[in-house]
């Protein structure tokens, strides 16, 4: 037996032993206290379900219109939703950006000229908003956490629903969203309010637009005489004031009612995000309160 190649073997051994401790550790300490992923988000929208992912240390810079949750107010500030500060963005060495669709494609553009990783989320409804939420999770590594947010608004949207389905067809309230009031604007077919309006039991006045949101003409409001008119800005004066002093609105059933209301949040309503399901639980208060 030749002593000294079994030594060499029995100090190999050791070192393959000593080598593989040393890296077992190196990597369990390379996941506790390595890289965090730096990301940017360039919509209000995104800005919230990365927050809602439990992402708040890996958020570095957010654009001047993202105002939830009050986190925000420590984020580096991109510029505003359509004209960011792409050497800002440059200088941050984000990982991953998250913007929207529409007035964002020229920035969207520019961002993946710039060959940076670029996630647009412009979901239609409620369905595309969960499908966005699974995206976003996937993309930084929150499935789990993706899958019980999406868990907990499914539950909301289910209770609402069941409540929506005990309403007679006879008793569905009509409803008219005013969105802005000069000019005149409402949301119609393909909005977000009108989907949420519909599982809140409701009916949409401008359902038949067949545009999202739009130019409405306030005669056609009188003609179509909603039980509810929601708001979603304020206003010096008191809501109900505001539209009963129009031309012919005081003879509409929600004036006369008093059920003219701006006391929704209107990032609740028009922003496709996850406090989406707040809004539509605040909606159907105002549809069928609890008490009446």
């Amino acid at each position: 037996m030749n002593v000294k190649n079994t030594n060499l073997n029995i100090c190999y051994l050791c070192f393959v032993i000593i080598l593989s401790f040393v890296l077992c550790n190196l990597s369990l300490a390379l996941a506790v206290t390595g890289y965090k992923p730096r990301y940017i988000s360039l919509a209000p929208s995104t800005t919230e379900i990365l927050f809602a992912l439990g992402l708040s240390d890996n958020i570095v810079g957010v654009s001047s219109y993202c105002n939830y949750p009050a986190e925000t107010k420590n984020r580096e500030k991109i510029g505003d939703f359509s004209h960011p500060n792409i050497e800002k963005i440059i200088f941050l060495k984000p990982d991953y950006i998250f913007c929207t669709g529409l007035e964002q494609a020229p920035v969207i553009e520019e961002l993946r000229r710039l060959k940076f990783n670029v996630y647009v989320a412009d979901p239609s409804g409620i369905e595309g908003l969960l499908k966005t939420i699974q995206n976003i999770g996937a993309i930084t590594h929150k499935e789990e956490e993706a899958q019980a947010l999406i868990g907990m608004m499914k539950a909301d949207i289910e209770i609402i629903r069941r409540r929506a389905s005990s309403v007679p067809p006879e008793r569905k309230v009509k409803v008219f969203v005013e969105i802005w009031h000069d000019p005149l604007m409402t949301a119609g077919s393909g909005s977000f309010v009108d989907e949420m309006i519909t599982l809140a039991g409701g009916i949409n006045v401008a359902h038949d637009v067949p545009r999202p949101y739009c130019y409405f003409s306030a005669e056609k409001v009188i003609s179509l005489n909603p039980d509810v008119i929601i708001m979603t800005y304020m206003d010096k004066q008191p809501p109900l004031k505001l539209v009963e002093s129009r031309f012919g609105w005081g003879e509409i059933e929600a004036v006369k009612n008093k059920q003219v209301f701006n006391d929704i949040d209107p990032d609740e309503l028009l922003r496709p995000g996850p406090r989406i399901t707040e809004g539509l639980k605040r909606i159907q208060d105002k549809l069928y309160p609890k008490n009446g």
